[in-house]
């Protein structure tokens, strides 16, 4: 598998974000700076040497909180993206493999599901519950996500099912479970991979949609969603404290969209075709 110059390019500039997010608030912790240190007298100070993001309204560095946001942002972008593939991946191919009632109940159930809209659902049980963890967070998101993910393991596993390795499999007595998880999904993992790059950047934005109306991360913690809730509030008198973040959160975006296509020209035989 060959990864195209763009997406590879994507790659290196999500590498250095996510690296830069890990290890950028220990590297600033050592010269004194940090998200948390409060300096009303400082104030908001626009990008300068000393704080290359700028400070927010209370006098915190800019740079280090996009940092920690970004912490938020990636890690629940992976747990939850891990949690929809676990869920999805293991319905759908449950699903395919066993068909009959057991796939005609099993997917309608996904069809069901559809018709809720997801962040309001999320909304709905994050209010009743009155919890604003980030486990709840976490595990409400990936529980939402799964459905297209299903979707897409039942349409490939269906492919694979009568297919000549999984029938020798069957005749050598290899017990249901095994020729599933061992011989079918290694061999429907290409689109199933590529919808999980594709997910993470849509978790991300719907954790800062969450965010925004104040439903995701709470203080003292940040993410991008609260910082640019944070910005766009104050955009004409302080304009870097959304654009900082907003730019941020963006370039990681669309280098997760542009790996997912580069994940899916690699994978496609047609493409591999073309190209040789």
């Amino acid at each position: 598998m060959r990864l195209g110059r763009m997406a590879l390019g994507c790659a290196v500039v999500f590498g250095v974000i996510a690296l830069g997010c890990l290890v950028g608030p220990l590297i600033a912790g050592a010269f004194g700076v940090d998200a948390t240190t409060i300096d009303t007298l400082r104030g908001a100070q626009p990008p300068s040497g000393a704080h290359w993001f700028g400070t927010d309204t209370l006098g915190r560095d800019l740079l280090v909180r996009v940092m920690i946001g970004g912490r938020i942002a990636i890690l629940v972008a992976v747990v939850t993206t891990v949690i929809a593939l676990a869920i999805g991946v293991s319905w759908g191919a449950i699903a395919a493999y066993t068909g009959g009632h057991v796939d005609n109940v099993m997917m309608r159930v996904v069809d069901a599901l559809y018709g809720f809209p997801t962040v309001v659902l999320v909304i709905v049980v994050m209010s009743v519950f009155e919890t604003r963890s980030l486990v709840a967070l976490f595990a409400l998101i990936g529980a939402i996500s799964w459905l297209t993910m299903a979707r897409i393991t039942r349409g490939q596993v269906l492919a694979l099912r009568d297919a000549e390795f999984v029938e020798a499999a069957r005749a050598l007595g290899v017990p249901a479970w095994r020729i599933v998880f061992r011989h079918v999904l290694p061999n429907a993992f290409g689109p199933v991979i590529v919808y999980a790059t594709l997910a993470m950047p849509q978790v991300m934005l719907t954790e800062a949609f969450l965010s925004f109306l104040g439903l995701g991360v709470q203080a003292p913690l940040a993410s991008w969603g609260t910082l640019v809730t944070e910005g766009s509030s104050q955009i004409v008198v302080y304009p870097w404290l959304l654009v900082c973040p907003g730019l941020a959160m963006g370039v990681t975006i669309m280098a997760l969209n542009f790996i997912c296509d580069g994940l899916r020209d690699a994978l496609d035989p047609r493409t591999r075709t073309r190209r040789s």
